[in-house]
Order: structure tokens, then sequence, then C-alpha cells
């Protein structure tokens, strides 16, 4: 009788089938193949173009607000447990019940991250569609490849004359990142991104403390951007995140496909953008290898070398960029930045939070495959 009391028969099957159907999502990540063909360049591409067609003519996030939503019903159901044990106490059939629907919501939370776009994870993504596979790379060959991003960024910023950046409207930033989209197109056919649905993120005031510049609604299949930033870095992290929306979920794969994307521009300013960022990351690689070797009067010397080829205005930007983020520095990012490192490692990025750098061996890929960056 007390059994019969602790388990619900529906319950108890509902929640059988939920854990089964999460288990069957979970084992087909292990089949790459099986992603690629049927999930990612099968169902995901026409179902990310219907939550984009559904929401992105929207002028606000959907996203955003389903977040705050589904925060504050957590909140209600935790406090509602709390208030039931603190009246009721703990009891063994009211402990199981509150187990059981926290199992069930687990559940149906992977089922619909996961087939609403976490499966990308589980792809075979660029490397099988280029092709070309990331490979390691020689301290030479990051040195080689910090310097043409020097040149390159040297040589957009001069197209830009005015000593003082522009501040381009960041609607027409959003469009021009789509319209680059469409430009690639012809080149890499499994690029062709339609029915835009870029836009501010509602939560820029809590940005410093989460620690994000731009992130996805798997939910609405929304791109967010932080647009408080400097206004310079806006076009790749915009370009990112389409990248994102077209079924890229690893952090390197996406910057590699947004770098594709904002180099295609015939706008210096969108190409400035993407150089400027991706010469951070490059340098920050090349500090790691001269570290592992504890080569560091050579990467002094490399480094001083770097300078003296930058041109004064890069200088000048990247220092009022790095000036924003020291500002604004404080000690919950670094724990919200744990639990992300942590999330990016369960989907098979092993690198965790460092894997946006892994961007630099898809360069150094791409450089060697097509001969320029």
């Amino acid at each position: 009788m007390q059994l019969a009391l602790i388990i619900d028969e529906k319950r108890f099957k509902k929640t059988i089938i939920l854990f089964f159907a999460a288990f069957l999502v979970y084992l087909a990540g292990y089949f790459p193949d099986f992603v690629e063909k049927w999930y990612a360049q099968g169902f995901y591409p026409l179902f990310g173009s219907f939550l984009r067609i559904c929401f992105g003519w929207l002028p606000f996030s959907v996203g955003d607000l389903l977040y705050f939503i589904l925060g504050g019903w957590l909140l209600i159901v935790c406090v509602g447990w709390f208030g039931s044990v603190r009246k009721n106490g703990l009891s063994v059939a009211g402990t199981t019940v509150w187990l059981g629907k926290l199992f069930r919501f687990a559940c149906t939370a992977y089922l619909v991250f996961y087939l609403f776009w976490g499966l990308n994870y589980n792809r075979l993504g660029i490397a099988h569609q280029l092709p070309a596979a990331r490979t390691l790379y020689t301290k030479a060959e990051i040195t080689q490849l910090t310097r043409d991003l020097i040149e390159q960024a040297n040589a957009c910023r001069r197209a830009l004359k005015d000593t003082l950046l522009p501040e381009p409207d960041i609607q027409g930033i959003f469009s021009k990142a789509e319209e680059n989209y469409r430009s690639l197109a012809p080149v890499f056919p499994f690029l062709q991104y339609h029915h835009s649905s870029v836009k501010p993120s509602l939560y820029n005031s809590i940005a410093d403390y989460v620690g994000f510049t731009g992130y996805y609604a798997p939910l609405t299949g929304e791109a967010q951007v932080r647009t408080d930033l400097p206004r310079v870095m806006l076009p790749f992290i915009t370009s990112h995140e389409i990248a994102h929306q077209l079924g890229y979920a690893s952090e390197s794969e996406a910057s590699f496909v947004g770098y594709l994307a904002a180099t295609a521009s015939q706008d210096p300013y969108f190409r400035y953008s993407v150089y400027l960022d991706l010469l951070g990351y490059a340098q920050g690689q090349e500090f790691l290898l001269y570290a592992k070797e504890n080569s560091y009067k050579a990467y002094e010397s490399v480094l001083a070398g770097h300078r003296k080829l930058l041109d004064s205005l890069v200088i000048k930007d990247r220092k009022a960029i790095r000036e924003f983020f020291l500002q604004r520095q404080n000690r919950v990012a670094p724990v919200s930045s744990d639990l992300y490192d942590q999330f990016l490692k369960w989907n098979k990025q092993l690198a965790g939070i460092n894997s946006y750098d892994e961007v630099i061996s898809w360069l150094i890929a791409y450089k060697k495959k097509y001969g320029s960056i």
C-alpha cells in the first residue's frame, strides 16, 4: 500500500519514456556521420529556418523573455518545495515526488536542447565540408600567422582613414552580416543563410557578470549580441552568432565560419573587426607555445617585432577594447566562465572555454589549403 502511494504509475511510465528518449538522443551523439547527414544537413537547417521565420520579425528577443520566464518558474518551484518541506517535513513519498519532477524536467530540458540545436555539437562540421582538418602547428607557423593578421588589420585600419573609428548603426551591422553570408554562399553553398534573426541582448546590464558578448537561443533560433561593447567588435561577434544559427555549435568552428563571412565583406570595417579579434587569439596561442618551452626571451623578441609592425591606430583601438573590459572586471564572471567551461567539455569540446582559441588552428589549416588568409 505504501509503495503504491509513492509510485504513481502514469508518472512512472512518463519518466521511463523521457529517460529512454533522452538516452537515444545521447547515443546518437556517438555517430557523427549519422548526425551530420540526417540532423545537421537534414532536419536542423529546415527547423532552424522555421524558428527564424517564427520569431525573427519581432523587434525584441523572445528567447531572452523565455529565459526570464523559465528562471522565474524555477524559482517559484524551488520556493514551493522549501515551503512544503518546512511545513510538512521530509517524507519518503514527498521526496520521491519531487525527485521524479526534477528528473523529468532534466530529461525534457535535455531533449529540447539537443533536438532543437545541441546535436550539432556531435556533427562532422566544417572539417568535413571544406574539407580541411585542423592540425597541430609550430611556433614558426603561429608567428607567421600573427604577422599576416597584423598586416591585414593594418591595411583595413588605414582604409578607414579617420583617427576615430566609425560608429555604424547596430541594425545596419546585423543586416550587413547577413549580406556577407549571402555573398559567401556561391563559394561555400553550405553557408547559405536565410531569414535573419539577430537581435540586441536584453541582458546587457548583467553581461559583465555572466561573461558573454553574444549567444544563441535554441528555443527560438535567435542570435543575441551584446550591444554595449566597443562598436568595432560587433561585426565579428554577429558573424560568429550567425554561424551558430547555421548549426556550427563548436565555438572554434563558429569563429572560423564567422571569419569566412566577415572577410568576404567589401567593407573594411567588417574585415577590421575580424582581424582585430583573431589577432588577440593568435598572440595568446603564440605565447602558450613559447611558454611551454620556457622560451620567454625568444617570445619577448618576437613580441617586440610584432609591436613594430602594428599601425599606431591599431594599437590605440586594441588599448581601448582592453580598457573597456578591465574597467568591468568582477569576481562573479570567473565563476560563470567556469560553468560554461564545464558545459563545453560536456559537449565534447575538450579545451572547454579555451576552445575559442582553437580557431587559430582552423586559420592555419585554411592558409595551407588556400594559400592566404
